[in-house]
């Protein structure tokens, strides 16, 4: 009964490090709007978005293995 959403990076929707994909997912977003929020932010204010997208893709795990269904087609014994 405390089920809750975590934040992840994607492991098959990712482009740089699967951050804006997850965060998407985490928030109910088409990742692409969330991949252009950042590009635009990132155009007028520079060096912010970039310091933030680093600092989260360090801080933000990988999405597990095992725990999300077994969606792992693209995964390479």
């Amino acid at each position: 009964m405390n089920e809750y959403k975590r934040l992840y990076r994607s492991r098959n929707d990712r482009m740089i490090s699967g951050l804006c994909a997850g965060l998407g997912t985490y928030i109910g977003m088409d990742p692409t709007v969330v991949r252009l929020i950042f590009a635009i932010t990132g155009i007028f204010l520079f060096p912010m978005p970039l310091i933030v997208y680093l600092v989260m893709m360090l801080v933000v795990p990988e999405e597990p293995l095992s725990g999300s269904g077994g969606s792992g087609g693209n995964v390479v014994p």
